[in-house]
């Protein structure tokens, strides 16, 4: 059985070599230094314009920080669905990953309820706020009923490989209705040890790598910045024999 691997990247340029290297995916973001904010149509169109084969799977998270969304950063979210929708069309490749929570960390119904039916014929993937469920069994067949295809998810706080077992029993309730992808400090020395205990059909990743400062720093930051990196891609998918 092939795992799929699902790339995470916020860089022009990353697409194109996630497609080279033989994935099957992108997560396509902004702001992963903090956890991940949705990011703009033009960085989305160019992701689905380089690596026209892949899954493109935009992230829709208004801010950083918590995921107990008001009201208003749910209609944020909707309008960027929609915005994202009208630009980039209902190709069969798009879809859209969400996630919103209740205080008490209970998947917010209401909230995914509207941002799945944003998301038209689009699958939905429910994002890493998954972690902090507490009853995943009751989530994921909550999320199944609310419209959701796909939860990515460490199986709890923290990396994968703290959460075999339990993400072992969520790929045997999802089965094909709802698919796990696992993420969460998986790398090439682990991801064929994660798949081997979970049985995991799909995995999620960064394939950082980092480049150097291209002119002078203002001062404001120094000029580092995270990219997705081609050796880091063809060891994730030589550990897995792709």
């Amino acid at each position: 059985m092939t795992t799929l691997v699902e790339i995470c990247l916020e860089d022009v340029g990353g697409a194109a070599l996630a497609a080279a290297a033989g994935a099957d995916g992108l997560e396509v973001c902004a702001g992963l230094a903090d956890g991940g904010t949705t990011p703009t149509l033009g960085f989305v169109r160019h992701c689905a314009d380089a690596a026209p084969g892949l899954a493109v799977r935009v992230l829709v998270r208004a801010r950083p920080g918590d995921f107990v969304h008001s009201p208003q950063e749910v209609d944020v979210m909707v309008a960027d669905i929609e915005a994202t929708r009208a630009v980039i069309g209902d190709a069969a490749a798009l879809g859209f990953v969400v996630g919103t929570l209740e205080p008490d960390g209970a998947v917010a119904v209401d909230a995914v309820r509207r941002l799945v039916a944003a998301c038209g014929d689009a699958p939905v993937t429910f994002h890493k706020a998954f972690d902090s469920v507490p009853d995943k069994a009751s989530g994921l067949a909550l999320l199944a009923d609310l419209g959701v295809s796909r939860v990515l998810t460490s199986g709890g706080p923290g990396p994968a490989l703290e959460h075999l077992p339990e993400l072992a029993d969520l790929v045997r309730r999802g089965g094909d209705d709802v698919r796990i992808a696992v993420g969460g400090g998986v790398r090439p020395a682990n991801v064929a040890r994660i798949v081997d205990a979970t049985g995991a059909r799909e995995v999620h990743l960064r394939a950082p790598g980092t480049v150097t400062p291209a002119g002078v720093s203002a001062g404001y930051d120094d000029g580092r910045r995270s990219v997705t990196s081609a050796a880091v891609l063809a060891d994730v998918m030589a550990a897995l024999g792709r």
